[in-house]
């Protein structure tokens, strides 16, 4: 009996294949996380983003400016259009609807034309210095093109720029990219606490034999999720206030919007994760299924949410994707509140996409946890 058998280990390779083979989601989830890396990587993720949403503020429709706006969309990196007024510069900047702002000086025309160089104002959102590098380094086919249309006189000169950008890094003038990491990583703690916690919330209820007592009580689905959130909405809270308070004091981030407003923005995604982790906790047959459901999700959560890499650099159909998720809004809820100082008219755009998230995986959730009362 003590004598190894090959015969016993074919018996018990059998039994364990086939039960791999009966677990058919755990089967289906191994087989679709590696393919899905694969196309994150392969076609989603791009560090060079192009076709970036510019505005073009100028009084004058005159030769040199349509020159530079024409040089700069054929960059590539620049998606050009009209602004009536500063203000709506500023808002655009602010949301996060324009990415730069190209403003001409008025009488840019026949200051070129005098060799003045005058200067071209470009605003750009630095909030993610990654995104804008290789745009920035772009603007020179412009100062090159303006050079080919000056008149022969002008051109026979000695060698000086016709003009000049000046770079307005606003938001992050020393374009630091620890104040673009720090804020999203509160979004990302708080996906990682929240949602494995209460991944597992009612599977392991299930596994330890405790589920049915629960189900043997008088209670609705509804108020069942309820007391499986709200006691990690504390939590998430209190993770919350450790990271501003680190990121304020180690690495000298600001908080520049109302910091009530950012703790009841959080307060929803912390809330559409902890229902997203109830939810595959109650559809899961075990934990193992259950954590593995959250790892599926968390990858192209954060992947496709701009955390690590532009947003707009990806293709359309991951950026559609990425906005399914609550990640991707959280994230420029905080970047925005942190450092533009944004109000409730700049992140209620996001706000809605969270909320409806959040309200669809609660219902999905308590109609799953009913169907398992039958």
């Amino acid at each position: 009996m003590n004598r190894f058998s090959f015969a016993r280990l074919a018996a018990l390779l059998r039994k364990e294949s086939i039960q791999v083979i009966r677990d058919a989601t755990t089967l289906r989830i191994i087989i679709a996380i590696p393919i899905m890396q694969l196309f994150l990587f392969g076609y989603a993720i791009n560090s060079d983003p192009k076709h970036l949403p510019a505005g073009l503020l100028s009084i004058d429709d005159s030769k040199y400016t349509r020159t530079i706006a024409a040089a700069l969309t054929n960059s590539g990196y620049y998606q050009l259009r009209v602004l009536k007024s500063e203000g709506e510069a500023d808002a655009g900047l602010a949301r996060g609807d324009l990415t730069f702002v190209v403003e001409m000086p008025p009488g840019f025309d026949r200051a070129v034309d005098r060799g003045e160089s005058p200067s071209v104002l470009i605003d750009a959102d630095a909030t993610d210095p990654t995104a804008i590098g290789n745009a920035v380094a772009a603007l020179q086919q412009a100062v090159a093109a303006v050079n080919r249309d000056l008149p022969p006189i002008r051109q026979m000169q000695p060698q000086t720029p016709p003009f000049q950008f000046v770079l307005h890094a606003r938001y992050n003038p020393e374009q630091l990219t620890v104040l673009n990491i720090v804020p999203g990583l509160i979004c990302i703690v708080l996906t990682f606490s929240t949602l494995f916690v209460t991944t597992l919330a009612i599977t392991r209820e299930r596994e330890r034999g405790t589920m049915e007592n629960l189900l043997a009580m008088p209670v609705r689905p509804i108020e069942v999720m309820i007391a499986k959130i709200a006691p990690y909405v504390f939590i998430g809270y209190v993770q919350v206030a450790l990271i501003l308070v680190a990121s304020a004091v180690f690495f000298q981030l600001p908080i520049r919007g109302s910091l009530p407003l950012l703790l009841a923005a959080l307060g929803l995604f912390i809330a559409s994760n902890l229902a997203l982790g109830v939810t595959f906790s109650t559809v899961a047959a075990n934990q193992m299924q259950a954590v593995q459901l959250a790892q599926f999700t968390l990858m192209p959560s954060f992947m496709l949410s701009g955390f690590m890499f532009p947003f707009r650099g990806m293709p359309g159909w991951a950026q559609a994707i990425g906005e399914i998720f609550p990640t991707t809004h959280a994230m420029r809820i905080v970047r925005g509140m942190l450092l533009k100082g944004n109000g409730w008219s700049e992140i209620a755009p996001e706000m809605w996409p969270i909320a409806l998230f959040t309200v669809a995986v609660t219902v999905f959730a308590v109609w799953a946890y009913r169907e398992t009362l039958d």
